[in-house]
C-alpha cells in the first residue's frame, strides 16, 4: 500500500449529498461560504480496457461487469451459462476517467481533498497526471489531499484498476505455498487449483461460493466526493451509552473533527426541533484530526428494542460546530438508546450464550444474510428495504451479516435500526486461512478501524465476530479434527499459518474493538465453543453451533431435535426458486433438475441430487418439473420449521436460531428463503409462523410425540391448551383441554402422546394432531402435526371453494374445503405480487382468508396442492 501524499484515515459519516456532473462539478445546493463544500464526482465517467482505444460511458458507483453490460459488450452474466464465458474480465486492467471543473474560489479554500468511499480493489489514482494514491482494500475508504494538485478550470481524475487475479497470483508465488480457501472457485476462473482470493482484501464471495458464481469485479463501487473546507469538519460521530436506567441515560458523544484551522470552537448537540440543547462545549482543536468527547444526559429515555419487544425509538439529533460564532459545520444523526451484551455465564448445561437487551434476555430469531447481488451497485435502497422489511414481517429480530460478503452499505444498518433487527456482524473473513505479513495485517487493522467507527453508532449492531468457520476448519492442536487443511502442510508451514490466524483474530481485531467500540462484545470465530476451544456436536453446552448434519451429512430432519446447542448460528436446507423466477434466467429446454444450466446454477455440487434423495424418503417424486419445484420448496420449509421449533422448545438452553440463508446474490438453487428476485419461497412463510411470538413445537421421540408451548412475550400467563385428533375429512376423534403456564423463560412440555397406542386405535396415515393455545378467549397460537411422512398420507381428493373480494382496498381470497388440503400453493404470473400466506394446510371446515399483496382484481390465480400429486403418483 503506497501513496505519494499524506493520507488521513477516512471516517465514513452521513455527509451533505450534493449531486453534480463530474464534468461540471458545481454543487446542487448552495452552502454558506463558512460551511464545507461537498461535491459529488459520480457523473461523467468513462472507461476502457487498458491498451484499448475505445472509451465507453461508465456508471459510478458501479463495476466493470455492469458497465460492459450497459455498453452491450457482454450478455447478462446470470442468464443460462454465460458466467463461464466472462472469466476473461478479471484478468484485465481497466481504466476509469472523469473530467471536472474547479473554480478560482474553490482552489483558494484552505483545504481540499478527495474521498473515495470504495475502490474495488487495486487502484492507481492520478489527478492531472500526478500519482496521488495506490489503494489495495475494497473495504476501506481513502482520503487524499488535493490542495497541491487542483487547478482552476478543467481537472482530470484517472483510476487504473489492476487485475486482482494477476496480483493474487504474484502474491501466491511470493508466499511459496497456497493457503486453504474451500469456496474459491479457481477452476471456474481458469486458474486450476491456484486460489488467490485470500491475498486480496475484497469480498470473498466474488471468487465464488457454494451458492454463488465467480465474478471477480473491479470498479468504483461507492461514491467519490471532492470536499473543500476552511475551518473544521465533523468527520464522525458516536453516541455511546455509558449508563442507563429508567430515569436517565448518560451519553458520551464522541466526535472526530478534522480542523484546517486550529483554535477555539463551540459544539452543540440538540434534539431536532428543540431549542434547548442537550449539551454545549468549548473545544480547542489542533490542525488535523481531533477526537473529542462531550457528555450529556437524556432524562426519561425512550429505549430502542428489538423487533417484537417494543418500539425502535431513534432520537434525531443536530450537531453544530462554530468558530467565533460562525457556523462552520452541521451534522444530522440518529441515536438509539439501549444496552446490549452477550451473556456467557456458567449454568447447569455449561455456559450460556445469549443476548441481553436493556436487561432483558432475548431469544434471537432470524437468518444469515449475504450480499444481495454479485454486482453490488445494482442493489437499490428499495431492495434493501424489501429484504429487511421481510425479515421484520417474519418475526425475526436478528440477521447475521456473514463474513464472506461485505461490510454492508449504511442503508442496511439504518433499516435494521428502523425495523428492530439486531445485527451479528462478522468481519470479512470466511472458510480460508490468510497471510500474516506486516503489510496485510496493517491493511486489515485499518479496515477494521474504519468499519467499526462507521457502524458503531447503530443501535442494531449487537456483536462483532472475527470470522466464519475458520477456527473449526483449521482446528489447531488436534490433527484428527477440522476440514483436513492442516494435513497438507509441513510443521513449519502449519506454525506460520496458525501464527497469522492467532495474530489477526485473537489480537488485532479484539484490540480494535476494545479501543474503538468497547461497549460491544467480540467473538473470535463462528462457530466456536470458547476462546481456544473448537465447536463441535460434542460441545452443545457452550458457544455457538453450525449444524450441517441435515443436508451435508444426509441426516434425517429428526436430528434437528437431537443436536441443539446454546446458539444455533447456522443450519439449512436447499430448494430451487419457483417457476416464475426460473423462467427469468433459463430457456424451456433447461427445465430439468439435471440440465446443464440448472446444474451450473447449483454450486453445492451434489445439491440437486441431494434434494431428490431427501424427497424420495419423505415425498412423492413427480416427473412434472413445476411439481418438483413445489415439493422441493415445501420440503425445505418443513425442514427449517422443524429446526426452529426444536430450538425454541429447548429454551433457555438454546437462545438463538439463525438459519442459512435469508437471501440470494444471483438466481440459483440455494438455502435461501427469499430468492434473487425477492420472491418468498415456502420457507419464508413457514419461518414467519415458526418465529411468531407464541408458537407450538412438536418434538418427536422414541415412539412418542411431545408438544411444547413457546413464548417471547414479556410475562408468563395462564393459558388453555386445546388439542384434538382429527381425520382428513374433518371428523374429531379425540378432544381434550388442559391448563398450562405459558412461560417466556422456557419451552414448556404440555402433551406427550404414545404413537404405538395411537396406531392401535387410529389409522396414522389419516390422522393429525391439532393444537391451539388460548388465553382469555383469544387465540394465541394454532398448529398441527402429522404422524407419518407426507408420501404416506392418505390424502383425499382436494375440493377447494375459492372466491375473491375487495375489502377496503385489499384483494382477499376466501378459501374453504370439507377435507384436508395439504400445502395449498397460490401463485400468479405477476412477479411483483405475493400472498399474505402460502403453502399452508387448509384444514377441513376451517375457512381461510388470504390477501393478495401487490396484485389487482381480476388477476388470474393458480393453485397447486400435495393431495393431487400424491393421488396422481398412486395411479
Amino acid at each position: 500500500m503506497k501513496t505519494s501524499i499524506l493520507r488521513h484515515i477516512c471516517l465514513l459519516i452521513s455527509l451533505v449529498s450534493i449531486a453534480s456532473s463530474c464534468k461540471n462539478a458545481v454543487p446542487v445546493k448552495s452552502e454558506p461560504e463558512d460551511l464545507s463544500e461537498v461535491i459529488s464526482l459520480n457523473q461523467g465517467w468513462n472507461f476502457r480496457m487498458e491498451g484499448a482505444q475505445e472509451w465507453m460511458p461508465a456508471t459510478v458507483p458501479g463495476c466493470v461487469h455492469t458497465d460492459l453490460i450497459d455498453n452491450e459488450k457482454i450478455e447478462d452474466p446470470f442468464f443460462r451459462n454465460n458466467e463461464k464465458d466472462l472469466q476473461w474480465i478479471d484478468k484485465e486492467n481497466w481504466v476509469y476517467q472523469c473530467e471536472f471543473e474547479v473554480s478560482e474560489a474553490q482552489v483558494r479554500h484552505m483545504n481540499s481533498y478527495l474521498k473515495f468511499r470504495g475502490l474495488d480493489t487495486y487502484a492507481k489514482v492520478q489527478l492531472n497526471g500526478i500519482d496521488i494514491l495506490e489503494a489495495d482494500n475494497m473495504f476501506r475508504c481513502w482520503t487524499v489531499d488535493t490542495k497541491p494538485y487542483l487547478t482552476p478550470g478543467k481537472n482530470t481524475l484517472t483510476i487504473t484498476f489492476l487485475s486482482p487475479v494477476t496480483i493474487g497470483l504474484g502474491k501466491l508465488d511470493e508466499l511459496g505455498y497456497g493457503l486453504p480457501a474451500s469456496n474459491d472457485q479457481s477452476q471456474a476462473g481458469g486458474l486450476d487449483e491456484k486460489k488467490v482470493s485470500v491475498f486480496t482484501r475484497k469480498a470473498p464471495y466474488h471468487y465464488g461460493w457454494d451458492w454463488g458464481p465467480r465474478f471477480v469485479t473491479s470498479g468504483i463501487w461507492r461514491p467519490v466526493e471532492l470536499i473543500f473546507t476552511d475551518r473544521a469538519k465533523i468527520e464522525q460521530s458516536f453516541f455511546q451509552v455509558s449508563n442507563l436506567n429508567d430515569i436517565e441515560a448518560n451519553i458520551d458523544a464522541i466526535f472526530t473533527i478534522q480542523a484546517a484551522l486550529h483554535g477555539e470552537y463551540q459544539l452543540s448537540i440538540r434534539k431536532k426541533g428543540d431549542k434547548q440543547p442537550f449539551a454545549t462545549s468549548t473545544l480547542f482543536l489542533e490542525t488535523g484530526d481531533n477526537s473529542v468527547t462531550v457528555p450529556f444526559t437524556v432524562q426519561g429515555p425512550r429505549l430502542w428494542w428489538p423487533n417484537g419487544m417494543g418500539e425502535q425509538h431513534l432520537y434525531e439529533l443536530e450537531v453544530e460546530l462554530r468558530y467565533k460564532d460562525t457556523l462552520v459545520d452541521r451534522l444530522s444523526s440518529k441515536m438509539g438508546i439501549r444496552s446490549i451484551e452477550l451473556v456467557r455465564e456458567p449454568d447447569s448445561s455449561g455456559t450460556s450464550f445469549y443476548f441481553s437487551v436493556n436487561g432483558q434476555p432475548v431469544f434471537a430469531k432470524g437468518a444469515n444474510y449475504i450480499p444481495n447481488d454479485n454486482f453490488l451497485n445494482r442493489v437499490t435502497d428499495e431492495k434493501y428495504e424489501e429484504i429487511v422489511r421481510s425479515a421484520a414481517e417474519s418475526n425475526m429480530n436478528m440477521l447475521r451479516v456473514w463474513g464472506g460478503g461485505i461490510y454492508e452499505n449504511d442503508i442496511f444498518y439504518e433499516l435494521c435500526d428502523k425495523y428492530g433487527i439486531m445485527v451479528w456482524q462478522d468481519f470479512m473473513f470466511a472458510c480460508s486461512m490468510y497471510p500474516g505479513d506486516d503489510d496485510f495485517l496493517e491493511n486489515v487493522r485499518q479496515e477494521a478501524i474504519q468499519n467499526v467507527m462507521r457502524l458503531q453508532n447503530h443501535p442494531s449492531l449487537a456483536i462483532w465476530v472475527g470470522n466464519n468457520e475458520i477456527d473449526g476448519a483449521w482446528c489447531e492442536g488436534d490433527m484428527n479434527c477440522g476440514w483436513g487443511w492442516k494435513q497438507r502442510y509441513t510443521n513449519k508451514q502449519r506454525k506460520e499459518i496458525w501464527h497469522s490466524y492467532d495474530t489477526l483474530f485473537h489480537h488485532i481485531l479484539p484490540d480494535v474493538i476494545s479501543l474503538y467500540d468497547p461497549t460491544r462484545d467480540y467473538w473470535p470465530s463462528s462457530p466456536q465453543a470458547d476462546w481456544g476451544k473448537h465447536a463441535g456436536y460434542n460441545t452443545l453446552g457452550e458457544g455457538d453451533i453450525h449444524y450441517w448434519g441435515v443436508w451435508h451429512g444426509n441426516a434425517p430432519f429428526s436430528s434437528y431435535f437431537e443436536i441443539v446447542g446454546r446458539f444455533m448460528s447456522e443450519y439449512g436446507f436447499q430448494s430451487l426458486p419457483d417457476k416464475q423466477s426460473i423462467e427469468k434466467f433459463t430457456l424451456p429446454e433447461d427445465w430439468d433438475f439435471e440440465s446443464e444450466v440448472l446444474l451450473s446454477h447449483q454450486r453445492s455440487g451434489y445439491g440437486n441430487s441431494r434434494i431428490i434423495d431427501y424427497m424420495k424418503k419423505l415425498y412423492p417424486v413427480p416427473e412434472d418439473f413445476d411439481q418438483l419445484l413445489y415439493i422441493g420448496q415445501v420440503m425445505q420449509a418443513e425442514a427449517i420449521k422443524s429446526a426452529i421449533l426444536a430450538h425454541r422448545a429447548a429454551k433457555p438452553h438454546c437462545m438463538g436460531s439463525l438459519y442459512w440463508q435469508l437471501n440470494d446474490c444471483w438466481p440459483s438453487a440455494s438455502w435461501s428463503s427469499i430468492d434473487y428476485y425477492t420472491s418468498w419461497k415456502a420457507l419464508q412463510y413457514f419461518a414467519k409462523k415458526a418465529y411468531a411470538p407464541v408458537a407450538i413445537s412438536f418434538v418427536p421421540g422414541d415412539g412418542t410425540t411431545e408438544v411444547f408451548i413457546n413464548s417471547d412475550l414479556w410475562k408468563a400467563s395462564d393459558v388453555t391448551v386445546n388439542y384434538s385428533l382429527r381425520d382428513f375429512r374433518g371428523d374429531t376423534l379425540l378432544h381434550e383441554s388442559l391448563q398450562a403456564i405459558l412461560d417466556p423463560a422456557k419451552g414448556t412440555g404440555v402433551i406427550r402422546l404414545d404413537e404405538k397406542e395411537l396406531a392401535g386405535a387410529y389409522e396414522l396415515n389419516n390422522l393429525f394432531l391439532d393444537v391451539e393455545i388460548v388465553e382469555g378467549g383469544s387465540l394465541l397460537a394454532k398448529d398441527h402435526y402429522f404422524f407419518v411422512p407426507a408420501k404416506d398420507l392418505a390424502l383425499p381428493e382436494a375440493l377447494v371453494d375459492f372466491s375473491t373480494k375487495a375489502v377496503n382496498g385489499k384483494l382477499l381470497i376466501e378459501l374453504k374445503s370439507d377435507v384436508l388440503v395439504k400445502n395449498l400453493y397460490l401463485w400468479t404470473k405477476d412477479s411483483g405480487s405475493r400472498f399474505s400466506d402460502n403453502y399452508f394446510d387448509l384444514l377441513p371446515g376451517e375457512p381461510v382468508s388470504i390477501e393478495l399483496l401487490g396484485g389487482t382484481k381480476g388477476m388470474e390465480i393458480h393453485t397447486m396442492n400435495l393431495n393431487s400429486i400424491i393421488l396422481a403418483s398412486e395411479n
